[in-house]
């Protein structure tokens, strides 16, 4: 018998979010896998609960996903968790568990806290449909990418959002998909808790103002594209087809990949934009 994986949601902020189940895992497992000891040794210390913890983040995931596996098969169990929410989304643990369940280690999830949903429910935008984005790309080709991408979307989208980048992500999201109603959650669960029902031209304003600081955790909550709007307010809106194309040229892409990249922007078939160009 192999041992079991545990992934554990933790608090995003109010320790009285943690559940009576979360708390009897990580007391009866043999270890406890975490992005930062720090913060996961903290977390133990206010449940009064002793385990060995081991690191497993963006820097070392491969050789502790192998370690923290090779322990499970030998009949351990280990609980992973991330610094705050549930972990293996948009996180390091999600290479852990998909080494496990290749090894044939069983994967046992908790329901608990997640930003991105905790911040949806309070948006007032619709949610029978939605896209999680995680953090946008720094920059370059990938972030402009993206950024495309989300003109487009029709889903409701969720971004989250580090203090210091904030203006420079709403200022680029303004850009790219235009005016569109947005939910700004910040420091969900916290003392400081702010949850702004506003648009991303008027959030620009209220952060530059300091109305909204850039500090603390941040999850924002865009609407989808209505289709017809999308194209008005994408970044291709005042270009021709040549030049749409030549710009994802630019970018790296070849001409038959820029061609396909500009016919979906467009919503068009390929072969339309080949014949322009």
């Amino acid at each position: 018998m192999t041992g079991i994986l545990y992934i554990v949601p933790t608090p995003i902020g109010n320790l009285g979010d943690i559940s009576e189940r979360v708390k009897s895992v990580l007391s009866d497992v043999d270890f406890v896998a975490c992005e930062d000891t720090r913060v996961g040794g903290k977390l133990l210390f206010l449940l009064d609960i002793k385990k060995e913890l081991v690191k497993h983040h963006d820097h070392n995931k491969k050789q502790s996903a192998a370690y923290i596996t090779d322990r499970l098969l030998k009949g351990e169990n280990c609980a992973l968790i991330s610094d705050a929410g549930t972990p293996a989304v948009s996180d390091p643990g999600e290479m852990l568990v998909n080494q496990c369940h290749k090894a044939g280690v069983t994967v046992v999830p908790l329901p608990g806290p997640c930003a991105a949903v905790c911040a949806l429910s309070a948006s007032g935008l619709p949610s029978r449909r939605f896209v999680f984005e995680g953090f946008l790309p720094d920059k370059g080709k990938e972030r402009k990418e993206r950024l495309a991408a989300l003109a487009t979307e029709e889903r409701t989208a969720i971004v989250y959002c580090t203090p210091h980048d904030l203006a420079k992500d709403v200022g680029d999201l303004y850009d790219a998909l235009g005016n569109r109603r947005l939910t700004l959650t910040r420091e969900l669960t916290k003392v400081n808790e702010q949850i702004c029902f506003t648009t991303l031209k008027e959030a620009a304003l209220l952060i530059a103002e300091g109305v909204i600081p850039c500090k603390g955790e941040l999850a924002l909550v865009i609407e989808g594209s209505d289709g017809s709007a999308a194209n008005d307010n994408a970044f291709w809106a005042d270009m021709d087809v040549p030049t749409h194309v030549a710009h994802y040229q630019a970018l790296g892409f070849s001409k038959m990949d820029a061609i396909k990249k500009t016919a979906k922007d467009r919503g068009v078939a390929k072969s339309v934009i080949y014949n322009e160009v």
